[in-house]
């Protein structure tokens, strides 16, 4: 226990290590500051060794701004809907896409089984889900990681072959993006539901929707989904849990366009209701913008910028920029937060999702502090929300250009996580999320705040300090 002369202002004691002493001290009525502290790498020698090594690199820091400039100078735009198999690179036959990293069926949680048995009926490769059960286990299915093609999906986040999909065009690099429509909200595929209205749901989206919505977005010219984040920041959303104001604004861009289609008024009308009563249809549009993003500042020399952060619901999974496509993975954790009535933490199914790639980009639970209200729905105050964006800054490289936040005098939200950082304070990404029931079908159970596993980061640095940790 130390004193420090002068600070606080109005004196005390600032105590660094067990609150015992603190306490102690309270109760002799003194004015304590207890000082949260643990060694750099959880005291592990083999990583503070590495980041010695790491620490000070001008060819790392400049690998690094390379990926953020790559990254900022982005401009994600929605160019068209396409199908599947027909748009998404190397999208195979029997082949499946999910969320996450790589994952077997026998290693599958309920939801991500659930909604792999409705795919295949969706597909008619199977007619009853025990028959699809069968199927998905026999290995004539191929599962892949919707991030190994360019795409990402929400909470179970499968993609099947014949399923719309929205095309994200970086004009910038060139590069492309993809992700499913969003369902809405209920007894949906992404949950694990595979009963009759769910597959009556997808093929209306198939063969109603996704047509109305491909023609007007061509007769758009294009709609910048960048821009439309910014936008949607100072509004009051983070465009992960809270996407009200960006489907509002999407709304707004797309009905000029939407009432001179050749189509039906009352199909367009089912559209634009269907679009207008779901808050979240935007996630499926915040999310492919930010991945084609990202996907163009991977692949960078030296770079330790995380560009990609994803779960399956069994396992949690990290791609860095300058380490190629290995995944680095440890337990998905379950979320904390609030649970809708009738449920609790026993019923929830561990963290499951590619939504995460909206905190790999600095927004989400990132920029909670532009989404005050978001905590009524994931838990916590509005001090937290803003503490948790604050946070953030301390294991990133850099803020936003683009994206900032007002509370914050509108300062850029914390923008590429540094794996050296977060392995030398131990800080760890802060996420909001979804809580999906732990078993398929039954839905969203409600909503909070999860971290990666620090297995993961742990991971990434050793083999980031193999790679690089020599060089100079």
């Amino acid at each position: 226990m130390l004193t420090i002369k002068n600070w606080p202002p109005e004196g005390g004691v600032i105590n660094v290590g067990s609150s015992v002493f603190a306490e102690s001290m309270q109760e002799q009525g003194a004015k304590v500051y207890q000082v949260k502290w643990q060694p750099p790498a959880h005291g592990k020698a083999e990583l503070i060794d590495i980041l010695d090594k790491l620490k000070d690199r001008s060819d790392i820091d400049e690998a690094n701004q390379r990926a953020i400039e790559i990254f900022s100078e982005a401009q994600p735009v929605l160019v068209g809907i396409g199908i599947a198999r027909d748009v998404i690179p190397g999208f195979g036959d029997r082949m499946l896409l999910h969320a996450g990293p790589p994952i077997t069926w026998e290693k599958m949680s309920g939801p991500l089984r659930g909604a792999v048995i409705g795919a295949i009926l969706y597909e008619g490769w199977a007619d009853t889900p025990e028959k699809a059960e069968d199927l998905a286990s026999k290995g004539e299915i191929e599962y892949s990681p919707c991030h190994e093609h360019s795409a990402v999906g929400p909470m179970a986040g499968v993609v099947s072959p014949r399923m719309p999909v929205f095309i994200i065009e970086n004009r910038t690099h060139g590069n492309r993006s993809y992700c499913t429509l969003n369902e809405g909200l209920g007894k949906v595929l992404r949950y694990g539901a595979y009963g009759e209205e769910v597959l009556e749901r997808l093929t209306w989206m198939e063969k109603g929707l996704a047509p109305i919505l491909r023609n007007a977005i061509e007769a758009s010219g294009g709609i910048d989904l960048k821009s439309m984040i910014a936008q949607a920041l100072h509004m009051g959303d983070e465009v992960h849990n809270r996407n009200r104001a960006g489907t509002s604004l999407f709304v707004r861009a797309i009905v000029p366009h939407l009432v001179g289609l050749d189509f039906p008024q009352a199909d367009i009308r089912r559209c634009l209701e269907f679009i207008n009563s779901n808050d979240h249809f935007f996630l499926n549009l915040s999310m492919p913008a930010v991945k084609a993003m990202l996907e163009a500042a991977h692949g960078i020399e030296k770079s330790s910028v995380v560009t990609i952060m994803a779960r399956n619901g069994t396992e949690f999974g990290i791609k860095v920029s300058g380490l190629g496509n290995q995944w680095f993975t440890g337990p998905a954790q379950v979320v904390k937060g609030l649970y809708f009535p009738g449920y609790s933490e026993d019923d929830a199914n561990p963290d499951i999702g590619d939504s995460a790639i909206t905190e790999t980009a600095g927004v989400g639970g990132f920029a909670m502090a532009a989404a005050i209200p978001i905590v009524q729905f994931v838990g916590g105050t509005p001090d937290d929300a803003v503490r948790f964006s604050e946070k953030m800054y301390s294991i990133t490289i850099s803020e936003s250009r683009y994206f900032t936040i007002p509370i914050l005098n509108f300062r850029g939200t914390p923008t590429g996580i540094d794996i050296r950082k977060v392995v030398e304070t131990g800080i760890l990404p802060q996420i909001n999320t979804g809580i999906a029931h732990k078993d398929p079908g039954v839905g969203q159970v409600g909503a909070g705040l999860v971290n990666p596993p620090w297995e993961c980061f742990e991971k990434a640095i050793i083999a980031f300090g193999k790679k690089y940790a020599n060089e100079s």
